[in-house]
């Protein structure tokens, strides 16, 4: 239990449902769903279309989405991949040709078929209780009379200035400054949009006028999209068996490649080879090997996480017990590994932004879902007729002839977003995620060790200082002790502090023996959890 004579926050606790988002007017819609008969996805999906409009700089309709859903009684969790595709014309060959060997973050090769909307479609037909054509209307009405800017949404959107102003987005830009907080902005372009998709379905989107508009717009940047590209994207959407390891009496899962969701599961093996640290959550011991475990995961991830649909993913393999045993058999407490292959690690682009959120309904099932621009803003290229700000994806691709992660026409980049479950015995017991890039895999194994092996309560699990290994530095929040700092430089490791916070988390834990919800929301963020 937190000490409360400090600031912080508490674990909410409810009865009937849960939603926890980064932002409190999207909490407040996903209530207003749950309390109208919806379901825990019916809920998700009315409030990341709100964050599509008010937290723009993380989220958007131009963006990608993963779910992972857990109907009650079922004893399953289904998977839901939403990630884009690339442009059939988008060949090794033509990128050689002309001598491109990297893809900029702004440019419109960055962007891939946006799999958000067909994704929403496809879940609320398969397992929702309503439709979009009632689930969007309150970011239809937040798009339309504008929302006052939140100020983590704020301080976001000045960092991203000047890539608004390199890629001419002056709607973003309102009075040549990004708005401040307590501003209120509107979006007209971008609701007329959303009333088309809540009338005409996906279809309005993928096809017609809004299509029209996003590829007249990545054409005029040089893109190869092509609207025959976009009503491909129509059907891109694809359920998926989540991948899943058993780890202190829990099942954790996760989307398989081409997200990055393994990632957690090998970190939570190798740690699981190691058991408790002697010096508990907080100690530089317990940092430590959780810096070493990510180190081998990400490792992996940059030489072998790819779309599956084109390469072989070795999953089983990375996922077995005798690979994850002898990996944590490499980290040592007496000192960091100096050997450890780079592996494309340098490779790896800033952290970006992302917004998570999940819901827990009346009826017990369970919704974790992240919807995602990438970067900041995505590429920061805005199709002004519709209004839709557009995800920069594709920078996640390698222009690499021969790597598993190469681009290739009608191919998915490897892809930062994952969405968490934990379930026992068959039963759902929390939907949770992490936002942030590159980030999320140490995050979700940071807090459910947080949480579920060193017994911090669900809030002070979100709300523990955090860090991670990245580009040869271990990357630190202010509140990670100066103790613990130098004892890691004496392991060998190389701190650094920085100056945004690592990620975002949501979190509901289901209590089934008492009948009660339990959430916690990102201190780092605008959001709160809140339940009935």
């Amino acid at each position: 239990m937190r000490d409360f004579h400090f600031p912080g926050r508490s674990p909410v606790y409810s009865t009937h449902g849960m939603a926890a988002t980064s932002m409190p007017a999207a909490t407040l819609t996903a209530l207003d769903v749950l309390r109208a008969g919806g379901n825990a996805l019916d809920a998700a999906i009315a409030a990341v279309a709100v964050l599509c409009v008010i937290e723009p700089q993380s989220t958007g309709i131009g963006g990608d989405c993963f779910c992972l859903y857990a109907p009650a009684g079922s004893g399953k969790v289904i998977g839901l991949n939403g990630s884009g595709r690339a442009p059939a014309a988008a060949s090794i060959d033509w990128y050689e040709s002309h001598q491109i060997r990297a893809i900029e973050n702004t440019s419109a090769h960055a962007v891939t078929v946006p799999g958000a909307i067909n994704a929403w479609e496809t879940l609320v037909k398969a397992h929702g209780r309503k439709g979009l054509d009632e689930l969007l209307q309150p970011a239809i009405r937040y798009a339309a009379e504008g929302w006052p800017v939140h100020p983590k949404v704020s301080s976001d959107w000045a960092a991203s200035a000047d890539k608004l102003r390199k890629n001419g987005t002056h709607a973003f830009l309102p009075g040549g400054a990004t708005p401040k907080p307590g501003d209120r902005f509107e979006q007209p372009a971008l609701a007329e949009t959303l009333r088309a998709v809540a009338k005409h379905g996906a279809k309005a989107f993928y096809e017609g006028s809004v299509a029209a508009d996003i590829v007249a717009t990545l054409r005029a940047r040089g893109g190869l999209h092509t609207e025959e590209d976009f009503a491909r994207g129509l059907n891109g959407a694809n359920f998926v068996e989540p991948i899943q390891i058993d780890w202190n009496g829990h099942t954790v899962h996760q989307i398989p490649p081409n997200g990055q969701g393994i990632l957690v599961l090998m970190m939570l093996g190798m740690l699981g080879k190691l058991g408790d640290a002697p010096d508990g959550p907080m100690g530089a011991i317990r940092a430590h090997r959780h810096i070493e475990a990510a180190r081998l995961a990400y490792r992996d991830r940059d030489a072998f996480i790819a779309d599956p649909l084109q390469v072989d993913v070795p999953v089983k393999k990375l996922l077995s017990p005798e690979y994850l045993t002898a990996q944590s058999a490499l980290i040592r407490d007496a000192a960091a590994m100096r050997d450890l292959p780079a592996a494309g690690e340098s490779l790896m682009p800033p952290h970006k932004d992302t917004v998570y959120l999940c819901v827990v309904d009346k009826d017990g099932n369970a919704c974790s879902f992240i919807n995602s621009l990438f970067e900041s803003f995505g590429s920061g290229i805005l199709a002004e007729g519709s209004g839709v700000m557009l995800q920069n994806r594709g920078f996640g691709f390698r222009v690499e002839r021969g790597h598993p992660n190469c681009i290739a026409p009608g191919k998915r980049p490897m892809h930062t977003i994952i969405p968490g479950m934990v379930t026992k015995n068959g039963r759902a017991v929390m939907p949770y995620g992490v936002m942030g890039g590159h980030y999320q895999p140490m995050g979700h194994s940071w807090f459910l060790t947080n949480f579920l092996q060193y017994g911090l309560d669900i809030q002070e699990a979100i709300d523990l200082p955090r860090l991670f290994p990245f580009k040869g530095k271990v990357q630190i929040e202010r509140g990670i002790p100066a103790d613990v700092v130098a004892k890691l430089t004496a392991l060998g490791h190389s701190p650094e502090l920085i100056d945004k916070p690592h990620g975002g988390g949501q979190a509901i834990w289901i209590d089934h023996e008492r009948g009660n919800l339990v959430a916690g929301s990102e201190p780092r963020k605008d959001g709160l959890a809140l339940g009935y």
